[in-house]
């Protein structure tokens, strides 16, 4: 009675999003914080960011009527290979590979812009009316309940957090987090290239460390280049041209000449893990929950993961008349999700270790 919302999502990233359509698609009301202003994720020009979303992601997205927005500016991933990398020569002869030809339901996947992607949920969140407060700060929090940073307090029967590792929603609620670093620095960014890339994914385990390239549309791809700190730090503060200088002999000549396509970053990599998912009235998805080693490009389909397994919750609990908040709910959320999360990160954790050496 006199609530704002059922739910209130802080984050207003990607799983903030897609969780408040869900849940408004299920009967239920959703308000969304943000403290970026939108437009700061839904830039006209290509900056490199890009995802690798699985099957069940893309059923997600195409359940809540986003895929279909985006399906024609994303690249099939029609085979994966993983392979020992050589010096100008790109993958060693020896490798794995995996063809979607090979799977009854089809391919293995689809990479698809950041851009794309979030301005897609954000136009189907204002035709389902489901708001977004942005820019809004929480600067206070309690059971079911925010306080932003214009003054305004928001109440609602149950408080997500979808804001990331650095969730100020989890350290409000008193939730520790686990983990370590890997004391290496993932270096990501897009190339174009001359030879079609057949919608190909590598996997090329350097001595240094994995590089990843993924498709994109129009010959592109994407690259997530992983090293020890030390060195991604140099390599990062290089001009264009020494960026690719030193690129180009771990890249190989196998997509022909590549040049760079958007901007470049950088992220230190670490495991992180809540020690919790769940506190009274809250719940975490998302980074929020787990950060995870990008080799697998796993990070937002266990996210996208989360909202589906909690909308289904919540929606079957509110089905049954349940308070959606109450903690015999939220548990079942956390069963549901905690051993698959932890289970799928230590996994690429061990994968990181036996190959960066």
């Amino acid at each position: 009675m006199g609530r704002d919302a059922d739910v209130l999502v802080v984050g207003g990233g990607l799983n903030g999003p897609c969780l408040a359509l869900a849940l408004a698609q299920a009967g239920l009301t959703a308000v969304v914080v943000d403290a970026r202003p939108p437009p700061a994720r839904a830039e006209p020009g290509f900056d490199g960011r890009a995802y690798a979303l699985a099957l069940a992601s893309q059923r997600l997205l195409s359940a809540l009527g986003v895929w279909p927005r985006v399906a024609g500016q994303a690249e099939t991933i029609r085979a994966v290979k993983a392979a020992d990398g050589r010096a100008f020569e790109g993958a060693a002869p020896w490798f794995l590979q995996f063809d979607g030809a090979d799977l009854a339901e089809g391919p293995m996947g689809a990479m698809l812009e950041d851009r794309f992607l979030y301005a897609a949920l954000r136009a189907a969140m204002a035709e389902a009316g489901v708001p977004m407060l942005a820019p809004e700060t929480v600067v206070a929090q309690e059971a079911g309940a925010v306080t932003l940073a214009s003054g305004r307090r928001l109440t609602a029967s149950l408080v997500v957090g979808a804001d990331g590792r650095d969730s100020g929603t989890a350290a409000r609620a008193g939730i520790g987090r686990t983990g370590w670093s890997y004391g290496q620095t993932a270096l990501v960014c897009a190339v174009e290239h001359d030879r079609p890339h057949g919608g190909g994914a590598y996997q090329l385990f350097l001595p240094e460390g994995p590089l990843a390239i993924l498709p994109l549309p129009d010959s592109r791809s994407s690259i997530v280049w992983t090293l020890g700190t030390a060195a991604a730090e140099a390599i990062a503060a290089l001009p264009d041209a020494g960026f690719l200088a030193a690129l180009r002999p771990r890249f190989g000549d196998f997509l022909g000449e590549v040049r760079l396509a958007g901007t470049r970053f950088s992220h230190p990599l670490s495991l992180s893990l809540a020690e919790r998912w769940i506190a009274p009235r809250l719940a975490l998805v998302g980074d929020a929950a787990h950060g995870v080693h990008p080799i697998a490009g796993q990070g937002l389909n266990l996210g996208f993961r989360d909202v589906a397994a909690l909308s289904e919750v919540l929606a079957e609990a509110s089905r049954r008349g349940e308070d959606i908040g109450a903690q015999n709910v939220l548990l079942r959320y956390e069963r549901w999700r905690r051993f698959d999360t932890v289970r799928m990160a230590l996994g690429m954790d061990v994968v990181n270790m036996l190959f960066s050496n």
